[in-house]
């Protein structure tokens, strides 16, 4: 199984983006606290459609209680970095943690222990970001293809 982490999400949609995300690759979606919604958000039940019965979800009081939970090496997603994450081997088990929509991830949560290494994604020079439900489909869906799509039909 692979982990997505959202850590401190703002927008409910790019939540419900990710519940949907996570019960269609059968990965398992870390939500760390504080949120910028409440869980029975209209909004996010609205992106997530009828998907929440089955995707994997768990809400985390810490950056440390949700990185405990993932067995496997954590990538940090972030702009400042140079490694892509298309070179990346992913392994049963990876995290990809992923940052607020407004600023991303802290220095602090990139540098956590856990983190593996921090990776981008490809764009286009003078871009700030793209929609954090959007990346992270792309990179899961990476890692998902690398180890054979397991699960999936």
């Amino acid at each position: 199984m692979l982990h997505i982490i959202f850590w401190e999400p703002e927008i409910p949609g790019n939540t419900g983006a990710a519940i949907r995300l996570s019960a269609c690759t059968g990965s398992m979606l870390h939500l760390v606290k504080p949120l910028g919604f409440d869980m029975d958000d209209a909004k996010l039940r609205r992106a997530g459609l009828d998907y929440h019965d089955l995707a994997h979800v768990m809400v985390h009081e810490s950056l440390d209680d949700a990185l405990a939970q993932v067995p496997g090496r954590v990538w940090a997603l972030t702009g400042h970095a140079t490694s892509m994450y298309s070179d990346v081997a992913y392994r049963d088990g990876d995290g990809l943690l992923f940052g607020r929509e407004s600023v991303g991830l802290s220095e602090e949560a990139m540098n956590h222990p856990r983190v593996h290494e921090r990776v981008r994604i490809h764009m286009r020079e003078g871009v700030r970001s793209l929609n954090l439900a959007n990346s992270a489909s792309i990179v899961l869906y990476e890692a998902w293809r690398q180890l054979g799509f397991p699960g999936g039909v």
